[in-house]
């Protein structure tokens, strides 16, 4: 099998954590966190990341919640992913991402990168531990 290179995405109303990673050593690195200005997605610095990285794959968080149904914000979640397979022609997965901002804030490379882009950094490295 190939080594496959990812960009994982922590995708929120007012900020979206960018993170990259890849398959033969299963970890990712925290990349950036990108503002959401009036609702608008910034897709210059998305598509200056996918030119810089060339990933084969994208990773989108999605949290799960405990009764099983979908989150209140599962609509604009899935509309982010259509977008990002529409503009990139890129296979987008989607991992359950309950509690990654949580233990986002309590790693150290929060302060240097931003509660998002690390929480992006553990939503694909948990989709790394399935590759």
């Amino acid at each position: 099998m190939s080594t496959v290179t990812a960009l994982g995405f922590d995708y929120g109303e007012r900020r979206i954590g960018v993170a990259v990673g890849q398959s033969l050593t299963r970890t990712a690195e925290a990349l950036v966190t990108l503002p959401v200005r009036h609702g608008q997605v910034d897709w210059p610095a998305i598509a200056r990341l996918i030119d810089t990285w060339r990933p084969q794959q994208l990773v989108v968080g999605l949290p799960g919640t405990d009764d099983g149904q979908p989150p209140a914000n599962a609509d604009a979640i899935a509309r982010f992913a259509r977008r990002l397979n529409g503009r990139f022609k890129l296979p987008v997965a989607f991992v359950d991402e309950r509690l990654s901002s949580y233990a986002a804030s309590e790693d150290p490379d929060t302060r240097r990168v931003g509660l998002d882009a690390v929480a992006a950094r553990l939503i694909l490295e948990t989709w790394l531990a399935g590759c």
